[in-house]
């Protein structure tokens, strides 16, 4: 049975009195602000509580309290420990740091969204010609929440910055009448974090008529990792398994986007015996992390997870840079260190796991790659390019930035024999 551990319940927690008071501190004040949950499968199974400040699945799971900056760490904790403070007065600070975290980033609430007969349509995002993500409003939540993740503002209790599709499904209507897209993403939160039943209600209609045009169905979810017991014991696996198995049956491809940060969270047989039962249903396994400093911030830690998932019949996809939102200042890497990482993991693993692209930007513009660094005429510059992009005519066109070591976005960057960058 899955317990949840969170802020008003987690003195619950078996190995509670193993952490400092200070920690103990930083979780309360830090967990008011950005969103803190994990389940007993995590803290039993993935975290080495003899060693636990240092092990990155703690610090994948719980937060602390560098997150936020001094001053927005002392003002949360002011207000919580202000004994004429309400719980409004709590919420209204911590949604005013909330807001200088830039919650969406690179046009989420804006350009990203599509409209429908005149009309924004709900739970969606459409940033890329081929690709439409999908918002269930059942999946809003996460078997446990991963401090660095730039989704972070789906799980604050704040209904405007929350992607939700709506009753009437009104993003079907806007699929089946967008012939040009041929996939979609089932995104949220976890989408595996529904019933069987909830989960069919967003897959199913992909394999009726007037939906031919979309050939791929992919559902991106951190599942695998924090309860793989979705996939084996859960009382209706055996039903998301057959529905897997029904969208390969209808001549559909289903590819399962896992979260995959550390090689630590794949040491269980119950995460191999889920990898097989995925697999088992025709349906792929890419995997996708950013980079995390102080959690997977290291070539080896790389090469290993990408043979390890290799192994295993996984296919290594992304490794994405940290996103411009939340705790970025906590988690980032300069670009340059992000390449070096990449490049010598690359280099330590065979052509199998080499599907792997990166380090990779989900920018305004598209996924910006950090393809090397070259002289070019005495000047050291990034060479980059758009593995995907708001206008396909830039996807994998070169283009050049002037090299500085400390940048580590693409805002960071300035453009080299040009006066300004392809999508600009």
């Amino acid at each position: 049975m899955m317990t949840f551990y969170s802020l008003g319940n987690l003195h619950k927690l078996p190995q509670y009195n193993k952490l400092s008071e200070e920690a103990k501190t930083a979780l309360k004040v830090v967990g008011s602000v950005l969103p803190f949950r994990v389940n007993n499968y995590v803290t039993e199974n993935l975290i080495d509580w003899d060693n636990f400040e240092k092990d990155p699945i703690y610090r994948l799971t719980f937060v602390e309290r560098e997150m936020l900056s001094e001053n927005q760490f002392q003002k949360m904790k002011s207000i919580i420990e202000d004994s004429h403070s309400t719980q409004r007065d709590i919420n209204e600070t911590a949604n005013s740091i909330r807001r200088e975290l830039n919650p969406h980033p690179s046009g989420q609430l804006t350009t990203n969204i599509p409209s429908f007969e005149g009309k924004p349509v709900p739970g969606v995002q459409h940033k890329y010609r081929e690709t439409v993500l999908i918002f269930p409003s059942q999946a809003q939540q996460c078997h446990s929440y991963c401090t660095f993740c730039f989704r972070w503002a789906q799980f604050v209790g704040d209904p405007e910055l929350k992607f939700s599709t709506n009753r009437e499904m009104q993003f079907l209507d806007y699929i089946s009448s967008h012939k040009e897209v041929s996939d979609v993403l089932i995104t949220g939160g976890d989408p595996m974090i529904m019933q069987a039943k909830g989960l069919s209600q967003y897959i199913l209609p992909f394999l009726e008529k007037g939906m031919e045009h979309i050939k791929n169905i992919r559902i991106g979810s951190k599942s695998l990792t924090y309860w793989p017991y979705r996939f084996t014991h859960d009382k209706d696996s055996e039903e998301v398994l057959s529905l897997f198995r029904l969208v390969k049956k209808r001549g559909k491809h289903l590819s399962f986007m896992a979260h995959i940060n550390h090689p630590q969270e794949m040491k269980t047989k119950e995460f191999e015996e889920a990898v097989c039962k995925i697999l088992e249903t025709g349906a792929t396994i890419r995997t996708q992390s950013p980079l995390i400093r102080r959690i997977n911030d290291s070539s080896e830690i790389w090469s290993d997870m990408w043979k390890k998932q290799v192994k295993l019949g996984m296919i290594p996809y992304y490794m994405f840079v940290e996103r411009d939102t939340g705790p970025k200042h906590f988690f980032e890497l300069p670009l340059s260190q992000a390449l070096k990482i990449y490049q010598e993991a690359i280099r330590n693993v065979s052509g199998l796991a080499r599907t792997a692209r990166g380090p990779s930007m989900s920018a305004y513009p598209g996924k910006v790659c950090v393809d090397g660094v070259v002289n070019v005429h005495g000047k050291k510059v990034f060479v980059l390019s758009l593995l995907q992009a708001r206008s396909p005519e830039l996807v994998k066109r070169p283009f050049f930035a002037e090299y500085d070591g400390d940048a580590k976005w693409l805002t960071d960057l300035r453009p080299a024999f040009a006066d300004r960058f392809p999508f600009e």
